[in-house]
């Protein structure tokens, strides 16, 4: 048996252990990655499902530990898992009901957790090249929202979202519940504008940004020429000059009606997929 350091001490991994007390301290722990400040000193986050759990063991993320309510034993799935974690060096909790519904702050609760180490890639790691799609989220605020862009940029096949500025935590409760999984599929990078502008500067990507100053319908650019970085503004106030001012092309998505904007996870979604249409466009060309 071997120990793993745990924040609230040394623990035993290789075994399941059952749960019933809401005072455990492993489960106060757990608890505690609903705040940021917890997640970063764990380097940990919570994922909410056994489809997810299982898809970020098959893409090669650490579980660090594996929670099931009692209802769930036996399940040959649920029992894959707990062996998977087990041999990783994870610790396999079998709580109940009540537990986890304290855990995942739901009545009905999902039968598995896992918690898993984050992972994050560097933005020097990032090299574009063509055919290569990103989405760069300038102070995004709402987990939801950002939660919804990762799994649209997954589903439209981008190669990775970049955080600039200070921007909501990808790996909140509420922004893994949104992503429905795409967290473990879609390499996420955290920078400041500075940061951002330098790498724009010597990766050759060609930036597109949405603006209300934009004096281009977004369909009217070419994105499958070069490797393309769709920069989305904050929900309240948008691209700040800096950003807006380096971009290579600054857009527009027309609008009718009395609505003055998009939901930034819509804006997005339409970008994403309008460069996803031209890449396809250029392939059907060849």
């Amino acid at each position: 048996m071997t120990d793993t350091f745990h924040k609230s001490g040394p623990r035993k991994v290789g075994q399941v252990k059952e749960v019933t007390s809401l005072s455990n301290p492993i489960i106060k722990d757990i608890k505690a990655l609903t705040n940021k400040k917890d997640r970063e000193e764990t380097g940990t986050f919570m994922a909410e499902g056994l489809k997810l759990v299982i898809d970020a063991l098959e893409l090669g993320w650490e579980i660090r530990t594996l929670v099931y309510a009692k209802a769930a034993k036996g399940k040959p799935l649920v029992e894959q898992v707990a062996t998977k974690t087990v041999a990783h060096g994870g610790l396999v909790l079998e709580v109940s009901e009540k537990v986890l519904s304290s855990i995942t702050r739901r009545d009905n609760p999902q039968m598995v957790v896992g918690i898993f180490e984050q992972r994050w890639k560097r933005l020097d790691e990032l090299r574009p090249e063509k055919g290569d799609t990103f989405v760069a989220l300038d102070r995004v605020r709402d987990p939801g929202n950002l939660g919804t862009i990762i799994r649209t940029a997954d589903a439209a096949g981008a190669s990775a979202t970049i955080l600039v500025g200070e921007c909501t935590d990808p790996f909140s409760l509420e922004t893994v519940r949104a992503t429905m999984g795409s967290v473990f599929a879609m390499p996420v990078v955290r920078c400041t504008a500075e940061e951002f502008l330098a790498w724009h500067k010597r990766s050759g990507a060609y930036v597109v940004a949405t603006h209300l100053a934009g004096a281009i319908d977004y369909r009217k650019v070419e994105y499958a020429t070069k490797p393309v970085v769709i920069l989305m503004g904050n929900e309240q106030s948008g691209l700040p000059d800096n950003l807006a001012k380096d971009a290579d092309r600054t857009v527009r998505i027309p609008q009718e009606g009395r609505a003055d904007s998009l939901n930034l996870g819509v804006a997005t979604a339409v970008m994403l997929f309008e460069a996803r249409r031209d890449l396809l466009i250029l392939d059907d060309r060849k």
